[in-house]
């Protein structure tokens, strides 16, 4: 069996404080992802890559997909069951391919948020290691990966 499905069927137990934290951070996504649908879509649009496009419109729905994303990952990280391991994996993924628009972000002095200085920009970009492995570990995920023989498999 691959990794990757030995992956999608383990099971690992959380404590209250990882669960209290994937918590937190689901409801973070939550939040972000209506952000990017509504009242952060114009700050949100900073965080798309230059190189990926310069056209509004494609821009745009960058922006409402990723937003779409961190609701349903939010919902799932909140939700938690059977899948917290999976969805801690696919959000630490997610922070991972998101990591270049921060990086357009402070490379060409884009203000949005409250990302206004260079320094605060680059503070942003030491934080993104820090979701990948709150989400890991919150979820159970980063256990999982470290140590297949100490999880349960259904």
């Amino acid at each position: 069996m691959s990794y990757l499905k030995q992956l999608a069927s383990v099971q690992v137990k959380t404590s209250t404080l990882q669960n209290v934290f994937r918590i937190l951070l689901g409801l973070m996504m939550i939040y972000a992802g209506v952000g990017h649908l509504s009242f952060r879509q114009i700050d949100f649009r900073a965080q798309v890559p230059t190189w990926l496009t310069t056209d509004m419109a494609m821009i745009d729905l960058v922006v409402l997909v990723s937003g779409v994303i961190e609701i349903i990952m939010g919902v799932l990280m909140v939700y938690g069951g059977k899948v917290k391991v999976q969805i801690g994996l696919i959000l630490a993924l997610f922070y991972i391919a998101v990591f270049p628009g921060n990086i357009n972000q402070y490379v060409n002095h884009i203000d949005a948020f409250i990302l206004t200085t260079d320094e605060a920009r680059f503070r942003r970009l030491l934080f993104q290691p820090v979701l990948v492995l709150w989400a890991l570990w919150s979820s159970g995920a980063l256990k999982a990966l470290c140590c297949k023989s100490c999880c349960k498999k259904d």
